[in-house]
């Protein structure tokens, strides 16, 4: 097997797109599961069919734009400006991008307007004109009514000019990733599967994490709104579906071990012991997580306020439960840690911190935390 590269820096990681499973790997004498270890940097463009065509700015399709894309000469629209959506929007300001916003709350788009962005009326409205559209809504759901419409609003499927690419970054069931695209495709505007990871001050900083999958020309054409919005995209296939996919075992992962932080520092302050002094030992032991990391100072301050919600993983292992049980896959430790965040949401902590976990534990046990 072929070494791997080299971790990168900073900021050459900042422009790295790791390109993983692509067929065009396996070659004569390359087994497919070294072909699928494989990361293949690409410091520029994705390679698609058109390329020639876009070099010279011809177009590549009649009534359709070139494919190539400057951040200086693309027009996005951000959908959804909550903790990740406004970060994102202020990132593609930030890159050239002409950015124009749509949120439920008129004073979030009036402080995007403040920093330079334009605000529309509805999603269709600021999907009209966009060369690309980033929709940072919670779930299926509202994903669905942004492209498609709801209650006789339009949706942006029909505002979008035709060639452009939707962004989708909610985390969803694959198999509904994959009707939405099919239904958008089948209209002439492209699908990126692009759920997101990394918390609000990574997208403030443009340092996402995106777990993508779609057409060559779909990754093409959402490019600078993807290099502008994360420091890593993974490209995981040509169609879109894998990127949810990825995106649920990633939080199947995460929300077992915010449960089961939360379970152990809860279980520490009922044996008495210096909370403070079990973050240092854990933190440096085998026992650790990146959840523990994160997410225990915010039980040792005692502060809730929500930066990733309980209810934001009573949807999301819930996804799994239904993808598992379609699938007759048990998954009883993911199952328990739903049971969790149930129980915390149902004692009302439903919009705090996912932290919050270890306050219901502390209740039902009669445990005291900071």
């Amino acid at each position: 097997m072929s070494r791997l590269p080299a971790p990168l820096n900073a900021p050459e990681r900042r422009r790295s797109w790791r390109l993983a499973a692509l067929p065009k790997l396996v070659r004569p004498g390359i087994r497919p599961d070294v072909a699928v270890l494989r990361l293949v940097r690409r410091r520029s463009r994705v390679t698609v069919q058109g390329r020639a065509a876009a070099r010279t700015g011809q177009d590549d399709a009649p009534g359709r734009r070139s494919i190539a894309m400057t951040a200086g000469s693309a027009r996005a629209a951000v959908i959804g400006l909550g903790s990740m959506g406004y970060g994102m929007a202020q990132s593609l300001r930030r890159a050239g991008l002409d950015v124009v916003g749509f949120d439920l709350d008129p004073a979030v788009m009036a402080r995007l307007a403040g920093e330079g962005a334009g605000q529309a009326e509805s999603p269709a409205a600021a999907a009209a004109g966009a060369d690309i559209v980033v929709c940072v809504v919670v779930n299926a759901a509202q994903t669905e009514g942004v492209l498609f419409g709801r209650d006789g609003a339009a949706g942006v499927a029909e505002a979008m000019p035709e060639g452009a690419v939707f962004v989708s970054c909610a985390t969803m069931d694959p198999d509904i990733a994959r009707r939405l695209a099919a239904r958008l495709e089948g209209q002439g505007r492209h699908y990126l599967d692009a759920p997101i990871s990394g918390g609000a001050q990574r997208a403030a900083e443009g340092a996402l994490t995106i777990l993508a999958s779609g057409s060559a020309e779909a990754f093409a054409r959402a490019k600078p709104a993807l290099d502008a919005m994360a420091a890593t995209v993974y490209a995981l296939g040509d169609a879109p579906g894998q990127g949810a996919a990825f995106k649920m075992i990633n939080q199947l992962l995460a929300g077992v071990h915010i449960a089961a932080a939360s379970e152990a520092m809860a279980f520490a302050a009922r044996q008495g012991l210096d909370l403070a002094k079990v973050y240092e030992v854990i933190t440096a032991s085998a026992g650790n997580s990146w959840m523990f990391e994160n997410r225990m100072p915010r039980v040792l301050t005692g502060d809730y306020a929500a930066r990733s919600a309980v209810d934001i993983f009573v949807k999301d292992l819930g996804i799994v439960q239904d993808m598992a049980r379609a699938q007759r896959f048990p998954v009883p430790v993911a199952a328990a840690a739903l049971q969790m965040f149930l129980m915390a949401s149902a004692a009302g902590m439903g919009r705090d911190d996912d932290s919050s976990v270890a306050r219901l534990y502390a209740q039902v046990t009669g445990t005291t935390l900071p």
